[in-house]
């Protein structure tokens, strides 16, 4: 039988989050409500989800505190899409940043949010499976580097910030979530394009070619990031986070 995705929205308005899952219920979707932070959880522990619908604004531990917790944790690979009355961009930025897949701002039409879903769906489901998630970490290492994923910059052996843009710093991770795993262009291209995206077609190389800059990786050695012809590209270094196993 056919997967059908399971989705639980999470927000303390009753009329939004009941409007929210009857949408999605009838548009072929699975759905369920959680009101909180605590409601989230239960029902994580208790349901398997393919995606969770995270208000913002609500009391007690808001969705960016619950976005940061479930990242943390056991369900870290879970997509989140957060959902925001705020005009102010600050807090989308947060939530992206907290590791949020997508944004919806309020008041948004139940079609745009089914369309973000399954979108959102789609690009989780492109990645190899057995990919090493690494959204909890605060700091990677690789070579002679370490990535601030908070800061969103580089610094290499001596503490010196090399500074990202964020289509740069979008690539490296998606590169450092997956290392030693070919990735197609067309992988690289859906799980590093957001609202913000300024890549089309085969720019993915453009892009991958300013990172090797970054990282002073030798075009012709490519210690770090290798390409594999007529299939995409590899990033070839070990990945650790610092202090595990310590």
């Amino acid at each position: 039988m056919d997967h059908i995705d399971n989705i639980l929205v999470v927000d303390d308005d009753r009329e939004i989050r009941n409007g929210v899952v009857d949408y999605l219920r009838k548009n072929g979707l699975r759905a369920s409500a959680a009101v909180d932070g605590r409601d989230l959880f239960a029902q994580l522990d208790g349901s398997a989800f393919d995606l969770v619908v995270l208000d913002i604004m609500m009391p007690g531990d808001d969705g960016l505190v619950l976005c940061r917790t479930l990242r943390a944790g056991k369900h870290r690979a879970l997509p989140v899409v957060l959902l925001t009355a705020r005009d102010d961009e600050t807090d989308r930025i947060i939530g992206l940043e907290m590791g949020a897949d997508d944004y919806v701002t309020k008041p948004f039409a139940p079609r745009e949010l089914l369309a973000r879903i399954k979108a959102v769906i789609r690009r989780t489901r492109m990645l190899p499976p057995n990919l090493r998630v690494t959204e909890a970490a605060s700091e990677l290492a690789f070579g002679r580097w370490r990535l601030d994923t908070t800061a969103r910059h580089l610094l290499d052996e001596h503490g010196t910030i090399v500074p990202l843009s964020g289509a740069e710093f979008r690539l490296l991770r998606v590169f450092l979530d997956h290392p030693q795993r070919v990735l197609s262009r067309d992988q690289l291209l859906n799980l590093t394009q957001g609202r913000d995206a300024e890549l089309f077609d085969r720019s993915i190389d453009l892009l991958v070619s300013r990172l090797r800059t970054r990282l002073s990786d030798n075009a012709r050695d490519q210690a770090y990031i290798k390409t594999v012809r007529s299939e995409g590209y590899v990033f070839s270094m070990p990945v650790t986070v610092p202090g595990e196993g310590a």
